[in-house]
């Protein structure tokens, strides 16, 4: 492993790292029952801060529904939505879940990811059961979801809190993530940090 040897614990990002992430596929899947052209579904998607709200809790499973459907001006069943919702969530690889289970006998291993429940619902009874009967939670020492914390990356005060719960070091600890300003936002605290650029990083990282 390339990492220093000084690191004791692993935060992992999910989506872009663990997880095949395909934002463009929910945003295609919301285009098709909606019938807007994808740019402007982009457009909303980005300008629309209600996502981001339904990622740190602000909004129940409902309430999101809701606002989707009145964003996008969609009439609906709730499964349909869901299924478009989680359109983005593609694969979650055999050999990335196999790698956390050895990387948990050596470091002390976390989960920060800015998710939702509906997400993370599909996540386990989905596509986890794809390739073992465990939970997502069996692969890390601990789980932090943003919607449950009622905050989100890159927010200090996110890292703040696992560090705290968790009883880390920041200079003994390592932060794992696909988007640059949630690793800037590791870093400001003192969190050693890992952009990954591509979906296959970690195992090169950790071989």
């Amino acid at each position: 492993m390339r990492t220093d040897p000084s690191i004791k614990n692993l935060i992992f990002d999910l989506g872009g790292v663990i997880l095949d992430l395909s934002v463009a596929s929910t945003l295609q899947s919301f285009a098709e029952v909606s019938g807007i052209e994808p740019p402007r579904i982009k457009q909303l998607f980005v300008s629309s801060p209600g996502f981001d709200s339904y990622e740190k809790g602000d909004f129940t499973d409902s309430e999101f529904r809701d606002f989707v459907r009145k964003l996008y001006k969609i009439d609906v069943s709730d499964d349909m939505l869901d299924t478009c919702w989680n359109a983005m969530l593609v694969n979650i690889p055999l050999e990335k879940l196999q790698l956390l289970e050895t990387l948990k006998k050596t470091h002390n291993v976390f989960l920060l990811s800015n998710t939702s429940n509906i997400h993370v619902n599909y996540i386990n009874n989905i596509l986890i059961k794809r390739v073992t009967q465990k939970s997502l939670d069996d692969f890390f020492h601990r789980s932090f979801y943003s919607y449950r914390m009622k905050m989100r990356k890159p927010d200090a005060e996110i890292f703040q809190q696992v560090l705290d719960e968790a009883k880390l070091i920041p200079n003994e600890t390592l932060f794992l993530d696909d988007n640059q300003a949630n690793v800037d936002g590791a870093s400001k605290l003192g969190i050693k940090t890992v952009h990954v650029v591509n979906p296959n990083m970690i195992f090169d990282y950790f071989s």
